[in-house]
């Protein structure tokens, strides 16, 4: 796969760049925001995108390839009015919808531009050619996807990985136990089959990836398939503006700095420490080589001291040049493996 990077930043350490995202403490929108657009020339878009995002002081993950665009980032509010027109003035991107954070962290969500060129803007293993991409399901408003989550003869699917649904979930929904979208693509019409003649609901966390898994359901025979426009995040926008009831259970995970946005006040994960005590905030373990995602409980994070195991307390002892060899044994045989074991629901 393509991951052609480019960069005008100076080259600093992951520490180094969160230190300095962190030293600017102006106000900033975060936001994110997709378009399946024909782009002839990746790299160029790419190139302009970069150039007038970092005089704008933007900071992001940005994903491009010929088939569109797929942004998560953020903007200082100061430089909003300058990054909306520049938006628009773009053939590309003119009229593209946002998506706004439900609430900002205390930290920046992001610490560092990044913009990618890709071979799709979403992984999702799937042969573009086999199948009409452009054949995609109709949106859900929030009032009508509160009606399906109530209707018996309709059923609600969970386009995100099992690690998002853990921690945050609509009720009665379909959760398929899976840790990439591409697992989800393969697995989830033989797991809907028996309510294939039902109505399907599907949703994610801001609409591309149900865009993509709408068109493929419907290929795979499934005949009434719409999706939630603009996925959790409009929907809680929707439901706090319209004065509609909240039927999402939990956080919303997000893949910036906070990891989570609370949508309700229910706490409906577990720990994975201890697996007794509710919680459902996110940390990556201290040991940089296995730096996997586990939620923890106050108690745990504290006696486990910020790892995810005791056996990460002592990697994390060894000397440097025992860790090279450790990690690149972890990454081809263990990684998955324990990736897996950890996000797995509780």
């Amino acid at each position: 796969m393509n991951t052609t990077v480019v960069n005008k930043q100076p080259i600093l350490s992951r520490v180094e760049k969160k230190r300095l995202a962190q030293s600017d403490t102006r106000p900033r929108k975060t936001l994110s925001f997709y378009r399946y657009v024909r782009l002839d020339n990746p790299d160029n878009f790419r190139d302009r995108l970069l150039s007038v995002w970092s005089d704008l002081d933007c900071l992001g993950r940005i994903y491009v390839a010929s088939e569109g665009i797929n942004a998560q980032m953020n903007v200082p509010v100061e430089n909003w009015e300058s990054f909306n027109v520049w938006i628009q003035s773009q053939p590309e991107l003119a009229g593209v919808p946002y998506k706004f954070a439900v609430s900002e962290g205390e930290a920046p969500s992001f610490y560092k531009l990044t913009v990618k060129v890709r071979d799709k803007i979403v992984a999702d293993g799937l042969d573009d050619r086999s199948f009409d991409v452009t054949n995609t399901g109709e949106y859900l408003t929030a009032t009508e996807m509160n009606e399906y989550i109530d209707d018996p003869d309709a059923v609600v699917v969970d386009m995100r990985n099992n690690y998002e649904s853990e921690v945050g979930r609509f009720d009665n929904a379909v959760t398929p136990d899976v840790v990439t979208f591409r697992d989800e693509l393969k697995h989830t019409p033989e797991l809907l089959k028996i309510h294939k003649n039902k109505k399907v609901a599907l949703y994610c966390t801001g609409g591309i990836r149900c865009e993509k898994a709408s068109a493929w359901l419907k290929h795979n025979g499934f005949k009434d398939v719409r999706h939630l426009k603009g996925g959790i995040i409009d929907y809680a926008h929707q439901v706090e503006s319209q004065g509609l009831p909240n039927k999402f259970r939990g956080k919303n995970f997000v893949f910036d700095e906070r990891l989570g946005e609370r949508i309700s006040d229910e706490v409906i994960a577990k720990c994975h420490l201890c697996r007794k005590v509710k919680s459902d905030t996110h940390y990556h373990c201290k040991n940089q080589i296995c730096h996997t995602l586990f939620i923890g409980c106050d108690k745990c994070l504290e006696k486990k001291k910020g790892y995810c195991s005791f056996k990460c307390t002592q990697v994390d002892k060894l000397p440097e040049n025992l860790k090279k060899p450790y990690a690149k044994y972890y990454n081809k045989y263990l990684r998955k493996r324990k990736q897996f074991v950890k996000t797995r629901l509780a």
